[in-house]
């Protein structure tokens, strides 16, 4: 536990300095995310641009006007992506406008002010929500692949460790033993799930349990992540804990804080950092805050599959497992249409033409040919 230790009190030590301090309070965090999330959303990270051939181009349907309402992610917002997607959409339909609010998400939904909610995951409290006012789910469509590594950008979960740890490669079923805890099952929507339960014994809380020996063999596990408030930790326990909600019991937690500039400094960056002073650590993090002294290592889905890099291409194609991605969620009822206006902007979305706006943004990633035709069959 020495190097633990020895990172906090370089912490505490640090605020001790004059002249510095840092501020978790909400309302100056949030200055700080405006600020932090504004200053990106204009920039392009990635330049790369994919072949979008096997995407099927756009081709308009019957001639449709009105006003599409949208309320939810400030991601598309501050950035460019709203304004690609509409130009690109009048060029076919003039006459539909769009409306747009940064803020309201499912409410919008809830009191039928919005037509769609771009969101990360929805929640259990949000599906709880909508089912209880609409007695069926809301219609999900993912409009684009998370990022590589920007963060904000739905950044696709690095497994970060310390650059001495020998480990290379783990599958998701160990990342369970090691970040997770014994538990009796776990949510998947809104509906328990007993059958994901596991016992203590698949817990793993030392390097040799993964078949580290010699003077790792009996080395306790460190492990750092986001604290549990938190959206990503939810997308962890998806992906990783079937919908299992049992951390570690020894995680070590980061939040979010200011610093004296006023600048944010996000929990990613903080997990990273303390596993560079403890070679006994291991989180999850953005590969965008990797340093010298830590490095991020292949993941398997499952045992038998291969173990893949996290990569561009690994994120955009899907086959790296911790990948995530984007929604626009709407309302439906069951056996009825979806409204012409809102169908032919969402074809246009998930186009040739649509997914190229994607990469022309450069932060998200666009969908892959085979997530496209998943989609297309959720508007019919």
């Amino acid at each position: 536990m020495i190097p633990r230790m020895v990172f906090i009190l370089f912490a505490v030590a640090l605020m001790a300095v004059p002249g510095y301090s840092q501020t978790t309070d909400a309302l100056q965090l949030q200055s700080a995310r405006e600020k932090h999330v504004t200053g990106r959303g204009k920039k392009v990270f990635y330049t790369r641009r994919w072949d979008l051939n096997d995407l099927p181009e756009f081709r308009p349907g019957t001639e449709v006007a009105g006003t599409v309402r949208s309320m939810g992610s400030n991601y598309f917002a501050d950035s460019h992506l709203n304004d690609y997607w509409a130009e690109g959409f009048h060029k076919y339909h003039p006459n539909v406008k769009f409306q747009y609010r940064s803020y309201g998400a499912f409410a919008g939904l809830l009191t039928g002010l919005a037509d769609l909610t771009p969101s990360r995951h929805i929640t259990f409290d949000e599906l709880q929500q909508f089912q209880r006012v609409f007695s069926h789910d809301p219609v999900e469509i993912a409009v684009v692949t998370g990022s590589y590594d920007v963060p904000g950008w739905n950044y696709a979960l690095a497994i970060i460790v310390h650059k001495d740890n020998p480990i290379a490669k783990l599958t998701l079923q160990q990342l369970d033993g090691i970040f997770g805890a014994q538990r009796d099952g776990g949510y998947q929507g809104t509906t328990w799930h007993s059958e994901i339960a596991r016992s203590p014994d698949e817990n793993i809380r030392t390097w040799g349990k993964l078949g580290l020996g010699g003077e790792w063999k009996d080395k306790p596990i460190h492990v750092y992540g986001y604290n549990l408030r938190y959206h990503i930790p939810r997308t962890f326990e998806r992906l990783v804990f079937h919908g299992g909600d049992m951390w570690n019991e020894q995680m070590h937690e980061f939040a979010n804080y200011a610093d004296a500039s006023g600048s944010i400094v996000i929990e990613a960056k903080q997990v990273i950092d303390a596993i560079s002073n403890d070679p006994s650590g291991i989180g999850y993090s953005t590969v965008g805050y990797l340093t010298p002294q830590t490095k991020a290592i292949d993941l398997a889905a499952k045992d038998g599959t291969p173990y893949v890099q996290l990569t561009m291409d690994t994120v955009r194609n899907r086959t790296y497992p911790l990948f995530d991605e984007v929604y626009f969620y709407l309302n439906r009822t069951p056996g009825k249409p979806l409204d012409p206006v809102v169908k032919e902007y969402l074809r246009y979305i998930l186009s040739r033409e649509g997914q190229d706006a994607v990469q022309r943004d450069g932060k998200y990633l666009p969908l892959s040919a085979d997530a496209v035709r998943e989609q297309l069959k959720k508007l019919e």
